[in-house]
């Protein structure tokens, strides 16, 4: 049942919408979010198959990517399948508890990727600026550690926000205008004052994303001042093509994330379909293009890739 405006009631079950707008469109939509959820699936799986079963690779890089690739998996598990269950069945019911587990993971998921990010940061600058040390440095200890640090501080920050959330008293409606449960879309069903969600979102978003962006800038702006200090032109590409990857994966995580912010600033003058739109493909498009740009730019994970689809095309064979 539906609530007027004036009513409080505890929510117990929720209805996703979808996206506002394209109800009409939403099983033709519901097609390419699968094709992209299937490629994620299979692209981050096979990177962290072939990390974990070659010995060669477990290195702090590859550790690195696979990290990320869990965190992609945990991201887009989280909220594609419920997607497609709204576009093509309609099936929108969620429980207010599944809602808040849902809104966990998925803003986990994006604090630990971006944490990620900046560790990869890190493992460059000392890759290219301090060599010698690299492999005292980061030292699987230390990766490990590093590791439980980044999932220890995404618990931190967004669990207090899921105490906050499940403090609010709802006296709107149980239609969520989204096709998952996020935050701010939920907060505002709210009739308590959300002033402290809306503090603690630019809080996080200035103290904790804000401060990974800032150093992983510094680590790059050091590896630039390293490389373009090598004598050989060679040396100076050889270096720089050690970044180029993770340079990639630091745009398509950043950009969509503050295209995505802004639509949400400026929801007034742009369409409610197209800032909902931009949220769906944020949680989309960087899990499926990661292992992508790892898996062609890397030779040593390319290699491996390419190694894995003949040993199955050889079997198939023989099996034929």
């Amino acid at each position: 049942m539906l609530a007027d405006n004036h009513t409080i009631f505890d929510p117990v079950t929720y209805i996703l919408t979808g996206i506002p707008g394209t109800e009409e469109s939403h099983v033709w939509i519901g097609i390419p979010f699968c094709l992209m959820y299937v490629m994620t699936l299979c692209g981050n799986s096979l990177i962290l198959f072939i990390i974990l079963t070659e010995q060669s690779l477990h290195e702090p890089m590859y550790l690195f990517v696979s990290m990320l690739a869990t965190a992609d998996l945990l991201l887009s598990t989280t909220t594609v399948p419920k997607m497609l269950a709204v576009f093509w069945f309609r099936a929108g019911e969620i429980t207010f508890a599944g809602c808040l587990t849902q809104m966990f993971f998925i803003h986990v998921s994006f604090i630990a990727e971006s944490a990620i990010l900046l560790a990869m940061a890190f493992d460059r600058y000392v890759a290219i600026c301090d060599p010698l040390r690299y492999t005292s440095v980061l030292t699987k200890s230390v990766i490990g550690k590093m590791g439980l640090a980044v999932i220890t501080r995404s618990f931190c920050i967004i669990f207090p926000l899921i105490l906050l959330t499940k403090q609010l008293k709802f006296c709107r409606t149980n239609l969520l205008p989204h096709t998952y449960c996020e935050h701010m879309i939920l907060a505002r069903l709210a009739c308590d004052d959300i002033k402290i969600h809306v503090w603690y979102g630019v809080a996080v978003a200035i103290l904790v994303i804000g401060l990974d962006i800032v150093l992983i800038a510094v680590s790059y702006g050091l590896i630039l001042r390293a490389v373009f200090r090598l004598p050989s032109k060679d040396a100076r590409i050889k270096a720089l093509r050690t970044c180029g990857s993770h340079i990639c994966v630091i745009l398509m995580f950043y950009v969509p994330a503050v295209f995505s912010s802004l639509a949400h600033q400026f929801g007034h003058i742009i369409p409610g379909y197209i800032v909902n739109l931009l949220a769906n493909l944020y949680v989309l498009i960087p899990p499926m293009l990661n292992p992508i740009v790892y898996g062609v730019t890397t030779k040593e994970i390319l290699k491996r890739v390419i190694n894995v689809f003949y040993l199955c095309w050889s079997r198939s064979s023989l099996l034929n």
